[in-house]
């Protein structure tokens, strides 16, 4: 039996899957940094029940509420820093939550925080801050019309392993700006020239949405994952290939439209790759409102209002 093919609002359903209904929401407790009136990000109640708290937070069970507390320092970001850093340590030697899978990673940046706050990659999902992730989708015009490089995830990557992706994507780290992870991830991923994407590349936008974690992920269920995707379009010339260079990506596929439109449908696609394929394909006239029933809200769901601040301003 084939697979029942999803329609294109499905699939932007199960990239943004976190209830937009309030009361759903205040199950879980918000994380709070000094100093600062807004919430930055959604803890699920069994984290915060499993979590080895170090003095450094103060949880308040009565308002939901998680907080680093005010540290007497001159430095707060520093403090800030290392506070998290001590609590994210003692997590990995106990290791706690299967989503650090026992290992230290890159640092992000928490967007928005009143002085600059940084977080292991792998352990923002128990904190539910905002990640920021760079996706690159590479075509190239055939004789034969658009065709688009997708590439195959490594069968040992712990998330979404096999799958196809966007033809270069990775996390921001927090030293580093978006187009500077295109740059480099291109290299790594697809042995692309660095000529050749500064060059060419171009930012085409944001996409924001908020993932909760579900069967398909490989630790925890329901931690809340809002991310924004930065992206970006590079038309290659006929005679360039990607080429693999790091463990991460198998192999490349040069796809016609219908066998990208296929490959979506079928659930090929790595959650929130489809959406950014999908941006493309609007982006580029191929999903229009003329021949997509649903584009009006295609469209609002890729682009949802983060609950928590995105930058300084207020």
């Amino acid at each position: 039996m084939s697979p029942q093919l999803r329609s294109y609002l499905e699939l932007v359903s199960a990239n943004d899957n976190f209830s937009y209904d309030f009361q759903s929401q205040s199950t879980y407790y918000t994380f709070h940094l000094p100093h600062d009136d807004l919430p930055h990000g959604y803890m699920h109640p069994l984290v915060v029940s499993k979590m080895p708290w170090t003095p450094s937070f103060l949880v308040d069970h009565q308002t939901r509420t998680v907080t680093l507390r005010a540290l007497a320092n001159d430095d707060m970001s520093r403090a800030c820093n290392s506070a998290l850093q001590d609590l994210i340590d003692v997590i990995i030697e106990k290791n706690t939550f299967e989503v650090l899978a026992g290992r230290h990673s890159e640092m992000y940046r928490v967007p928005g925080a009143v002085c600059p706050v940084s977080i292991e990659r792998f352990a923002a999902p128990l904190f539910g801050t905002i990640g920021r992730g760079a996706h690159l989708t590479a075509y190239t015009h055939t004789p034969d019309g658009m065709k688009i490089w997708v590439p195959r995830r490594s069968a040992n990557l712990k998330t979404y392993p096999g799958m196809l992706d966007s033809t270069v994507a990775g996390g921001v780290r927090a030293d580093e700006n978006p187009f500077s992870t295109i740059v480099h991830e291109a290299d790594e991923e697809a042995s692309l020239s660095e000529v050749v994407v500064r060059r060419d590349v171009k930012a085409t936008g944001v996409l924001t949405y908020m993932h909760s974690t579900d069967h398909s992920f490989f630790a925890e269920k329901d931690l809340v994952i809002p991310d924004m995707l930065y992206v970006y379009d590079l038309e290659l010339a006929t005679n360039m290939v990607p080429i693999p260079k790091d463990d991460e990506v198998k192999e490349f596929y040069l796809m016609d439209i219908e066998e990208v439109e296929k490959a979506l449908r079928s659930g090929e696609f790595k959650v929130n790759s489809a959406v950014v394929m999908i941006d493309f394909f609007i982006r580029h006239g191929i999903v229009t409102e003329e021949n997509e029933q649903d584009y009006e809200e295609i469209c609002m769901r890729m682009h949802r209002r983060l609950p928590f601040p995105m930058s300084k301003t207020r």
